[in-house]
Formats: C-alpha cells, sequence, structure tokens
C-alpha cells in the first residue's frame, strides 16, 4: 500500500495465517454490512497479496463478519466523491486495484467464500473470486446495484456468466432481483448449502481436505481450468495448455501415487 493511501478504518480487513496453511480473511464493517469503501478496497487487495505471497498458507477462507459476505461498495463514501477521482476506478491493466480490491485478480490459490446474509452487487462480485462457494441457508445474491445505475464493473458480467451460464447471469444482471440459497445452489453459483451460521465451519473443513491433496497436482488442475475457462482461443489450445502444465506433475507426485495405490492406498475411491 503506498504512503499517500489512506489508512482503513481498524480491523476492516482481517488477516489470520495458520500453522495448518489454511489462512483466513475477514471483512469487518458492521455498521455498513460490510459494504467495501475505498480504503477497505485498498487493504483487501493487500492482504490477497499477501496471502498469495505467503508460501505456508495454502488455501484461503474468505468471509464477512456479523453474519453477512458483503453489500457491495459503499455507496455513502462514494457519493461523497467523484469515481474518477479514485485511482481504483481507472482502466484495467494488469493485476491493477478495482473498485472493490481483488476483484480483478484470478487468485494463484484456492480461495473458498463463507456467504452468510447478503452477497450483493460487487459483494456477489467479490464472492465469483472464490472457487467454492459455501453458502447459509438464509443466503442472498443479487445485482442489487441495477437499481442505482452503478454497473457492474468488478467482474460481475465476466466471471457470473462463467459460472452459471449466459442465460442465467442475464437474469440476474438484468433484473437486479434476489436469488436464494437453494437457487444459487440449483444454478452452480452456491456449491454446498448449509445451516445458518455453519459457512465458515464448512469452508474450513473443505480448506483441510484441499490440504491433504498433492499440491503441485491440484493446483496445476485449478490453473489449466482456469485458462480453458477464460483465456484459451480454441480446445487445441485449451488441451495443449493442460498436458503442459501438466506433464512436470507426473515425475513430481503422480508416480509417487501411483506407488501408494499399489499398496493399497485409496481403493474404492476412499479420500
Amino acid at each position: 500500500m503506498s504512503s499517500s493511501t489512506p489508512e482503513p478504518e481498524p480491523k476492516a480487513v482481517q488477516y489470520k495465517p495458520s500453522p495448518s496453511g489454511i489462512a483466513i480473511i475477514t471483512l469487518n464493517r458492521a455498521k455498513q454490512r460490510n459494504a467495501v469503501d475505498p480504503r477497505t478496497a485498498h487493504k483487501l487487495y493487500d492482504t490477497f497479496l499477501q496471502y498469495e505471497a505467503d508460501a505456508t498458507q495454502k488455501v484461503c477462507v474468505f468471509h464477512g463478519a456479523n453474519g453477512t459476505f458483503c453489500a457491495g461498495a459503499d455507496l455513502v463514501a462514494v457519493s461523497k466523491s467523484a469515481f474518477e477521482d479514485k485511482p481504483h476506478f481507472g482502466p484495467v491493466e494488469g493485476r491493477n486495484i478495482a473498485p472493490m480490491g481483488p476483484s480483478r485478480m484470478q487468485i494463484s490459490k484456492p480461495v473458498i467464500c463463507a456467504v452468510s446474509g447478503y452477497a450483493v452487487a460487487g459483494g456477489l462480485e467479490l464472492s465469483l473470486l472464490a472457487d467454492i462457494r459455501v453458502v447459509e441457508e438464509d443466503a442472498v445474491f443479487g445485482v442489487f446495484c441495477r437499481r442505482f445505475g452503478v454497473p457492474l464493473i468488478d467482474g460481475g458480467t465476466v466471471r457470473l456468466q462463467a459460472i452459471v451460464g449466459l442465460g442465467r447471469a442475464m437474469d440476474m444482471i438484468l433484473t437486479g432481483r434476489p436469488v436464494g440459497a437453494q437457487e444459487a445452489l440449483q444454478m452452480g453459483l452456491a456449491n454446498r448449502v448449509v445451516p445458518k451460521g455453519k459457512a465458515v465451519e464448512e469452508a474450513m473443513k473443505i480448506a483441510e481436505q484441499l490440504l491433504n491433496f498433492p499440491q503441485l497436482c491440484m493446483n496445476r488442475d485449478r490453473q489449466s481450468t482456469y485458462h480453458a475457462a477464460y483465456e484459451a482461443k480454441s480446445l487445441e489450445d485449451a488441451l495443449k495448455y493442460e498436458f503442459k502444465h501438466g506433464e512436470e506433475v507426473v515425475g513430481k507426485e503422480s508416480l509417487e501415487g501411483a506407488k501408494r495405490f499399489a499398496d493399497g492406498a485409496g481403493r474404492g475411491g476412499k479420500l
């Protein structure tokens, strides 16, 4: 963070690494329902960079405190200054900071979002950063910014259709209607639905499971999947990328894994 960037309010963004390798990132602006103002956007961006740079942390659980994931951009703060006065409202250049902070990034390691309460407008866009979304039964997604003429400039038009398909994305984007947890599960926006108050607990269980897998193989498969979804120019390009990035894994992890299987590990699909 540059010296000219104002410091965010205390504990607006919390980063908690762990000895096990699961980092927790928490949005904590209770009075604003975790809406993100420019200072918080900077801190959230820097926090995800911190997670990426920390080789001891393998998986991140990202959530909002106080029963809400994120209510979007803090429109009260935005209304006090013009959009163009904020550097992170500028054009997309590489991984530069976005209005919601890290939303232009493709995070290099797994991220699991634990969604409670509202994940709307920019909050919906932040949730789309995750590989997996664990959603509480009363959670609500939605492009609520439709009502106020605020566009999706944090990846919503790009990521949402890749996750749920063009038709469902258009329904959400054009109407701005609320989407509950069960409908989100049906359309693939939610990966798991859990009782109220249990999203972080379930996300941690999934994170612990990911820690137990050979990490190079898992992350190369993850990388190839995102390349196919967003960057590949053709089927052949996607297949070439997949093979190139998987080839190294065979010598480093696959042969050892095959030996473990031959010795009886993992039979019957046991994880």
